[in-house]
C-alpha cells in the first residue's frame, strides 16, 4: 500500500505538472512520436493495402512481410539503427522503428476491409457501368473503412506502448519517468510512468472505438437493425390489432 500511496503523491505533486520535464511536456512528446509514426506508416501501408484488396494480388507477399515485421524486436531494432545511423540520428532511428511496428496492422486492416466486402456489391457496381476508380472510392473505401480504422487502432496502441523505449536513447516521452525511476530505484516513479502510459493508451483506444462506430455507412447500420426499414414496418403491422369488421345492416 505504501507504494501506491507514494505513487499517488508523486502524481499529485504540482512540480510534476510544470517545467520542461513536467508531465504535460512528456505527454506531448509521447503523442508527437506516436502520431508521426502512425501517419508515416499509414501513408505507406494504406495505398498498398487498398491495391492488394482491390486487385486481389500480392496478399501472400503482404502477409509474409507483415509477419516478418512483427517478429522483429522493437528495442533491438532501435538500438541497431542508432548504432548504424549514429547518435545524431536517434530521432530518425526511433521513428523508423515505430513506423515498421505500425505498418503490419494498418496494411492488414486496409486489405482485409476490401476482402470483407460482398463481391456481389462490387459486381453490381460494375453492372451499373462504374469505372474501377468509382468502385474503389464509392464502394470499397467506404465499406472498408471500419476495418481500416481497426487496423489504425491496433497500430496506434502498439506504437504508443513502444514509444516508451524512446527515452532509452534520450528522446523523452513518458518512458523517461520509467527509465529514471529504474536507475534511481524510485519504484513510485516507475509505477507512475506506467500508469500514465496505460491511461494514455486507454484514452486513444476509446477515441478509436468511437471512430470505428462513426465510419460505418448508414446503410450498413440500417441493415443491422439500427434504423427503420421494411422488416420493422412488417413487424409493426403484425403487432397492430386488426380492426373488427361489423356486418353491414341488410
Amino acid at each position: 500500500m505504501n507504494l501506491f500511496a507514494e505513487t499517488l503523491a508523486w502524481l499529485m505533486n504540482p512540480e510534476r505538472w510544470s517545467g520542461s520535464l513536467g508531465i504535460p511536456v512528456a505527454i506531448a512528446q509521447h503523442l508527437g512520436y506516436t502520431f508521426l509514426a502512425v501517419l508515416v506508416a499509414a501513408v505507406i501501408a494504406i495505398p498498398a493495402g487498398w491495391a492488394i484488396g482491390h486487385t486481389g494480388k500480392g496478399r501472400e507477399i503482404a502477409v509474409a512481410i507483415s509477419g516478418a515485421a512483427r517478429a522483429i524486436p522493437s528495442f533491438g531494432l532501435l538500438v541497431l539503427l542508432v548504432l548504424l545511423m549514429g547518435v545524431l540520428q536517434t530521432q530518425a532511428a526511433a521513428i523508423i522503428t515505430f513506423v515498421l511496428l505500425g505498418i503490419p496492422s494498418i496494411l492488414a486492416g486496409a486489405y482485409a476491409g476490401f476482402e470483407a466486402i460482398d463481391r456481389r456489391v462490387i459486381d453490381a457496381g460494375r453492372a451499373m457501368g462504374m469505372t474501377e476508380w468509382q468502385i474503389l472510392w464509392r464502394i470499397e473505401v467506404p465499406l472498408g473503412l471500419p476495418l481500416l480504422v481497426s487496423g489504425l487502432r491496433a497500430a496506434t496502441l502498439q506504437i504508443v506502448a513502444t514509444v516508451t523505449i524512446a527515452a532509452y536513447v534520450g528522446l523523452g516521452g513518458l518512458g523517461l519517468y520509467i527509465i529514471q525511476g529504474i536507475n534511481l530505484n524510485r519504484f513510485d516513479q516507475v509505477l507512475a510512468g506506467a500508469i500514465l502510459v496505460a491511461a494514455l493508451a486507454l484514452v486513444l483506444d476509446a477515441l478509436f472505438a468511437i471512430a470505428e462506430r462513426l465510419v460505418v455507412p448508414r446503410g450498413v447500420l440500417a441493415g443491422r437493425g439500427g434504423g427503420a426499414g421494411p422488416g420493422r414496418e412488417k413487424r409493426r403491422d403484425r403487432a397492430a390489432p386488426r380492426p373488427s369488421v361489423q356486418p353491414s345492416p341488410a
